[in-house]
């Protein structure tokens, strides 16, 4: 997750319209632009009121502006093992070595899907497809699923709510291993009526993207290639020719 400006001893003073700020938040919520907080060059100690360059400790009065400050992003901050991230231009809230960043999906991950995630280029840099934010330089952190496309945590956790797939490609989200086997059984104890027995569909699978023909059932249709649920129908129902 982004770093964020939430305590500080000094106010930064904003190039592009000079009013002072604790944050960046701030002036965005109370002006009509948003702050380039690179372009920073000075701060006011909100002890001594000193105008000075930005800096992590008051010259006039020694006043610690943040137990974190970073020179590039111009980030004044409570501790919070924060580190600047070089690739991704930005602070993020660490520690540093729980995280590594990707460089196709142009991202901090956690160290646990190196090399256990789909890479998507640049991926980092489209906005959630849930409630349309940016994901890159957001204070949530950002889940990424099976297929390698990103949603914001928070959004993620709402759309399991209402369904499993993803909302770009249609991937089912979480491993449905599980839910598959349960609706094995349900489809076996849920036999079609007769004339429905011999009748087979066209699917495309949203999971494999193979395609394959299948016994229509009203409960779902299985992929015959990884045995998920998660089809669609491609084709028009046919009846076999003994049954016609």
């Amino acid at each position: 997750p982004r770093a964020c400006a939430g305590f500080s001893q000094d106010h930064f003073q904003a190039p592009c319209c000079d009013k002072l700020y604790t944050c960046r938040l701030c002036h965005d919520n109370n002006e009509d632009h948003q702050l380039d907080r690179f372009k920073v060059k000075e701060v006011q100690c909100i002890n001594c009121e000193k105008i000075q360059r930005a800096q992590q400790t008051c010259e006039e009065c020694s006043t610690l502006f943040g137990e974190y400050y970073c020179s590039v992003c111009h980030l004044f901050d409570k501790d919070k093992k924060q580190y600047h991230c070089e690739n991704c231009g930005i602070c993020r809230i660490g520690p540093k070595e729980d995280y590594f960043h990707c460089l196709k999906c142009n991202l901090c991950l956690a160290v646990n899907l190196q090399g256990k995630h789909k890479c998507i280029e640049n991926v980092s840099r489209q906005d959630c497809p849930i409630c349309l934010e940016d994901i890159h330089t957001s204070r949530i952190v950002a889940r990424v699923l099976p297929c390698g496309h990103l949603l914001h945590k928070t959004c993620y956790e709402d759309m399991l709510k209402e369904g499993y797939r993803c909302p770009l490609c249609m991937h089912s989200a979480l491993d449905m291993s599980r839910h598959w086997r349960q609706l094995d059984d349900e489809v076996a104890q849920t036999p079609m009526p007769s004339e429905y027995q011999n009748m087979t569909v066209d699917i495309l699978c949203n999971d494999c993207n193979g395609r394959s023909t299948v016994q229509f059932h009203i409960l779902g249709m299985k992929c015959n290639i990884c045995e998920s649920y998660n089809t669609t129908q491609a084709g028009r129902y046919k009846i076999s020719l003994d049954q016609q």
